[in-house]
């Protein structure tokens, strides 16, 4: 039987919308261009909130991820005064967030996919929405082509290190004179994420082992300990891309088809999971789940959390960079006092897990 709802793309948008529509009853298909074995790639890390693990509770795929939690985040400013601590309690939850590597998280969801009896067509170049009985398409493929584009003047050098001690549950952001820096706990080691100069990322990417380490331990500092091993490095360009439409004819993009963010913050996979969560409530019991309207007000409702979110990491991206010591400085004393705010620790850590909702 022909779907009604095909879903081009299974990697975790694609595959948490089709579970969510499939438990409601709705005949969906994955199609994914690449075979399941071109899927997996290199090292990279996400950080899922609090909410994505709700969303994928929901989808009952939550249980075969395996996942190290963040129960606390450290955020500094290299050379410059100022920190912020941000706690789990501040947040009412159990965790801030979860780190797990992409493949995991992909290979996991798929695999819960195929075993819930939903059909994923690997290496197809089957035009899914021109299938008989298809009544929605949803992109959630990756990169939308027509996106609006910026190019950051950083690239993102992702890497795994082991450090001494052990990684425990605190995440680190550190914010330098070239980039965001930050440390993700993965199953005893941080993995790396360092937002810096595209030639310089290039050259630590291919440097010895000592000197990246060397290099990482000045950027950073102490404070998660010794840096003492490194593996799967790789310097990856850094782009801001925005499809100006969410919706078309029987057609809706969420994940990165819809918004490819900075990697700041780690707001990117958490805003798809959010598209498709609000997708799958949208359509579960509508009877055309590709009419126009419904499509209409789904986009409108997502819309102040997706210009909320972009304009944040977008800003974030761009405010610590630079030497400047009075910039420096305001920028310390605006953390001094974030940590010292109680409520606005708050609000703080709840936008960053639930997203606009989290808005008064």
């Amino acid at each position: 039987m022909p779907p009604e709802i095909a879903i081009r793309g299974a990697g975790p948008a694609g595959c948490a919308l089709a579970l969510l529509l499939h438990d409601a009853g709705r005949n969906v298909r994955l199609y994914e261009r690449r075979p399941r074995a071109a899927a997996a790639g290199g090292l990279r890390p996400l950080a899922l909130s609090y909410a994505s693990r709700l969303i994928l509770e929901r989808a009952g795929a939550w249980r075969a991820l395996a996942t190290t939690p963040i129960e606390n985040i450290q955020v500094s400013q290299a050379g410059q005064l100022g920190r912020t601590h941000i706690a789990a309690r501040d947040a009412d939850v159990p965790a801030l967030g979860y780190v797990i590597d992409y493949a995991a998280l992909t290979a996991a969801l798929a695999a819960r996919a195929e075993a819930a009896g939903i059909r994923i067509e690997y290496g197809s170049e089957t035009d899914a929405g021109a299938a008989p009985g298809v009544r929605l398409v949803v992109h959630a493929e990756g990169t939308a082509g027509d996106a609006s584009e910026k190019r950051y003047a950083q690239d993102a050098l992702l890497a795994l290190v082991g450090a001494e001690p052990c990684a425990g549950t605190t995440a680190y952001e550190r914010f330098t004179a070239d980039g965001p820096l930050a440390l993700l706990p993965l199953e005893g080691r941080y993995a790396v994420v360092w937002g810096t100069r595209t030639a310089r990322a290039s050259q630590l990417a291919a440097a010895p082992a000592t000197e990246f380490l060397d290099a990482l331990s000045q950027a950073f500092g102490a404070r998660a300990g010794r840096f003492v091993s490194v593996e799967g490095r790789a310097a990856v360009p850094l782009v801001l891309r925005v499809r100006a439409a969410r919706t078309e004819e029987r057609a809706v993009y969420i994940g990165n088809a819809a918004q490819t963010l900075h990697p700041v913050a780690g707001q990117g996979l958490n805003l798809g999971l959010r598209d498709a969560w609000e997708l799958a409530q949208a359509v579960r019991a509508a009877p055309d789940p590709g009419e126009t309207a419904l499509l209409r007000a789904y986009a409108e409702r997502r819309r102040l959390d997706a210009i909320a979110t972009i304009r944040i990491t977008d800003l974030l991206a761009n405010l610590f960079l630079g030497t400047n010591p009075l910039a420096g400085a305001a920028r310390g004393l605006a953390m001094i006092a974030l940590d010292a705010c109680v409520p606005a620790r708050r609000f703080v850590a709840r936008r960053m897990i639930y997203g606009a909702s989290a808005l008064p």
